[in-house]
């Protein structure tokens, strides 16, 4: 297909027209993503995700759409919000969720990482690389015995022998894995016991990256158990800027919203199948959107994602303006993915039996969402965010 074919920006499940506040080129970048996404997507999307393999053909085409370091100024195709950023993931996430967690491990995790508390130098060698696809980047915080609690609870240590750094632990759940050429590893200096961020190429003696099987989400995600053994890594590859977990909290912040807008996505995308089932289903001698109870479900599910898009569309505009914070991100994730559980439910109830395969479109949303309801923070942690911010009082211990 070509990349630079546009279709009308405006979804229809877009009910209050918020897309209409992006500027025509956010907007016809967006064209040119959906137009991507539904002729060279959709149509593999099930069967990649049936097999739990990703399509490695999409990696190339997203970087010449942009996909990869948007908000990053070294490597962005043109200047944009954090509100179209959003948009983006959405787009994605109404697809693909595998191939949206994708990006967001490439872009939001790993470059972001780089851009976040990389030295100038490193920013060079590594982003221009990465955002052309060249380099697959993964992010490697969460641990088997450490998720929620990594601020505190990381048990990979890092220990400095002249220029030269040793890394020993696991990680856990680290996306994009198992084909990454480089892994942002976060871990815990030995000697002031501070976190700290390495550039680990996964060629790297030590370093051995196996596939988690058996998900029932995000099947398309090459999720991996890492383990490190005595990796060395040169003082030249630590991120210069990385001197403990404020630089780690950072750029998760930065990923959050995106990924609450992904949750969207996925609302999106079981409803549009919800109610283009909903029309063409007889039952009773009319088209089950004729029935009251089918209208209330669909009507309850477009509300959620119209009340997941205001929220985060002002998340986003706050990122842009410089005053968001923890708690704003923390909120939008929290809500967005609350509602889009309760959303793909209703969308598989409209379906009936039928909402249990994929070839009747919500199933797959229906599975994903589980797994994007838990990741870049819980709904509890992330309620324990604002919680903090409200009252002034810290109940995460």
């Amino acid at each position: 297909m070509s990349l630079t074919t546009a279709i009308p920006a405006l979804l229809e499940s877009d009910f209050y027209r918020f897309q209409e506040g992006l500027t025509d080129q956010e907007r016809e970048s967006l064209g040119r993503l959906r137009t991507y996404l539904e002729s060279d997507v959709r149509p593999i999307a099930d069967a990649y995700w049936a097999r739990a393999e990703f399509p490695m053909q999409v990696i190339k085409p997203l970087s010449e759409l942009g996909m990869y370091g948007p908000g990053i100024s070294l490597v962005r195709q043109f200047e944009n919000s954090a509100v179209y950023r959003g948009w983006a993931a959405l787009e994605l996430g109404r697809v693909d969720a595998s191939v949206a967690t994708f990006i967001g491990v490439q872009s939001g995790l790993a470059m972001n990482s780089i851009a976040v508390a990389g030295s100038d130098e490193q920013q060079q060698e590594w982003l221009p690389r990465m955002a052309s696809g060249e380099l697959v980047g993964a992010f490697g915080l969460t641990e088997p015995l450490s998720g929620s609690d990594s601020a505190r609870g990381l048990r990979t240590t890092a220990r400095r022998e002249g220029d030269t750094w040793v890394l020993d632990g696991e990680k856990r759940w680290i996306g994009n894995a198992t084909f990454a050429d480089v892994v942002v590893i976060w871990a815990k200096d030995v000697a002031d016991g501070q976190v700290k961020g390495f550039l680990v190429t996964t060629d790297t003696p030590g370093f051995t990256a196996t596939k988690i099987e058996d998900k029932i989400a995000l099947r398309g995600v090459q999720n991996a158990d890492i383990v490190m053994t005595g990796v060395r890594v040169p003082e030249s590859r630590r991120l210069q800027h990385a001197d403990s977990f404020r630089a780690t909290a950072e750029v998760l912040r930065l990923t959050r919203t995106e990924v609450a807008w992904q949750a969207i996505g996925i609302a999106v995308g079981a409803y549009e199948a919800a109610l283009d089932y909903a029309r063409s289903r007889v039952q009773f001698g009319k088209p089950i959107a004729a029935h009251q109870m089918v209208q209330d479900l669909l009507v309850k599910s477009l509300a959620n994602i119209t009340a997941s898009i205001a929220l985060c569309t002002q998340a986003s505009a706050m990122q842009d303006a410089g005053t968001g914070a923890d708690e704003h991100s923390a909120m939008a994730k929290a809500f967005a993915t609350a509602k889009m559980r309760e959303t793909v439910g209703w969308c598989r109830e409209v379906q009936g039996g039928n909402g249990i395969v994929l070839e009747k479109g919500v199933a797959r949303f229906f599975a994903d969402a589980e797994a994007i309801y838990s990741y870049e923070g819980t709904r509890e942690v992330n309620t324990l965010i604002v919680g903090r911010a409200i009252t002034g009082q810290a109940a995460f211990v």
